[in-house]
């Protein structure tokens, strides 16, 4: 039997495929290869709870990975580059979506709009702070992050729907730039 850690990156898998809305417990089950009885003991909460955890990991990883670097004022240039490496990584160069924006676009936004909005601003915040250990003013700065998580969503999105992963290497190559310039 599987335990709850392992299972969290198959369950993530399964609403990044299809959405909340449409990952079913046939398409949960299939993919963990557990029976109901056995997903219920995991998450007694049902498909929620594991949504919930699910985001919860994620948010953990981009927390140590991305977001508590980039606050870090000792050398901001280093975490942005880092950010951008760890990005990509992240997203397999463009090939994985994100499921907190496919969260934040399907239906059950509102359920999980805490999760999402947090999630989000944490990066645009800390983004924010590392520009500014870069001389940027306050409003520059913030303009900046805002854009750069703009500019990797978008790309994401359109990689995807184009089939055309260089579109987000494109993206993450020209935000270093586009982030650091005077």
């Amino acid at each position: 039997m599987k335990d709850r850690a392992a299972l969290l990156p198959i369950l993530g898998e399964v609403f990044r495929t299809h959405g909340y809305e449409g990952a079913s417990l046939a398409l949960i089950t299939e993919a963990t290869g557990l029976g109901k009885g056995s997903l219920y003991h995991f998450f007694p909460g049902g498909k929620k709870q594991m949504a919930e955890e699910v985001l919860a990991e994620i948010d953990g990883w981009f927390e140590a990975n991305i977001f508590a670097p980039l606050r870090d004022p000792s050398d901001p240039r280093i975490a942005i580059a880092a950010m951008l490496s760890g990005v990509d990584d992240y997203f397999r160069s463009g090939h994985r979506v994100c499921l907190v924006g496919v969260i934040a676009l399907g239906h059950a936004r509102d359920e999980f709009a805490v999760q999402v909005n947090d999630y989000f601003a944490r990066w645009q915040d800390s983004l924010a702070v590392a520009l500014r250990c870069c001389g940027l003013s306050a409003v520059v700065a913030r303009r900046r992050a805002e854009d750069a998580v703009l500019s990797i969503q978008g790309a994401l999105v359109l990689a995807r729907a184009r089939g055309d992963s260089a579109v987000f290497t494109r993206t993450l190559s020209e935000l270093k730039t586009r982030l650091l310039a005077a």
